[in-house]
């Protein structure tokens, strides 16, 4: 039997299979990331749920194993050496999952960090920006009077779609033949800039082709469809 005792957080979320690895998360863009991971390497996890719009993730014991405040984070009872490890950062768990189970990226090491990199332009670039037009968009940036900053992120959005448009050209998948990482850090948020968002016309989604292509494959994936759904909002 696995002993997450010396996690905290193992104590305000108990686990009920302490030998399998660990999720605290919710359903937003960056929490699906992980949840699909699991979903399509088939690695045998439990999911709590983590409920931010009651500041679950900014009590003592969330703190404990991500100090961000973020959501996801995983405890794997199973980490390297055989030891438990904790995890946080969407992206950094998205790697260690595939690395982990060899699946979801490249072997060849020159496609990995390619891989890989495409992972960090979604971290560094469309969660970011996507994320703040929707606040400024549909939350409570929307009365503030001033709509430059709007104007900013609509526009950076509409330019970082044409980057994966034109990365999709010929390409199924951000990564060619392959579906990856990569992919799985993307989808939530593009699904989300046009559906939670309500950002499509602002963005210009209809113009693109491949980019909607791209998404309705994701969407279409089982485990895509398993994933958006874990865990439940409670």
């Amino acid at each position: 039997m696995s002993d997450l005792s010396a996690f905290p957080i193992a104590g305000r979320w108990p686990a009920q299979h302490p030998e399998r690895l660990q999720l605290y998360s919710f359903p937003t863009p960056n929490g699906v990331k992980v949840s699909i991971a699991l979903e399509e390497t088939g690695l045998p996890y439990e999911a709590h749920t983590v409920a931010i719009g009651k500041d679950e993730t900014w009590t003592p014991e969330f703190l404990a194993l991500n100090p961000n405040g973020k959501i996801p984070a995983i405890i794997d009872p199973d980490g390297p050496g055989g030891k438990p490890m904790a995890l946080f950062e969407s992206g950094a768990i998205l790697v260690y999952l595939a690395e982990k189970t060899g699946q979801l990226i490249p072997a060849d090491p020159a496609a990995r960090y390619e891989t890989i990199q495409w992972v960090f332009f979604q971290m560094g670039h469309i969660g970011p920006m996507f994320g703040q037009l929707g606040f400024f968009h549909k939350f409570a940036g929307k009365e503030i009077e001033d709509k430059r900053p709007l104007e900013r992120y609509v526009n950076e959005a509409s330019r970082l779609l044409g980057v994966m448009e034109t990365r999709l050209e010929d390409r199924a998948w951000i990564m060619g033949d392959a579906y990856t990482i990569a992919d799985i850090s993307m989808m939530g948020w593009v699904r989300s800039l046009v559906d939670f968002y309500e950002a499509g016309d602002l963005v210009g989604y209809d113009r693109l082709s491949r980019v909607p292509e791209w998404l309705d494959r994701c969407l279409a994936r089982p485990a895509v469809e398993r994933g958006l759904a874990i865990p439940p909002r409670g």
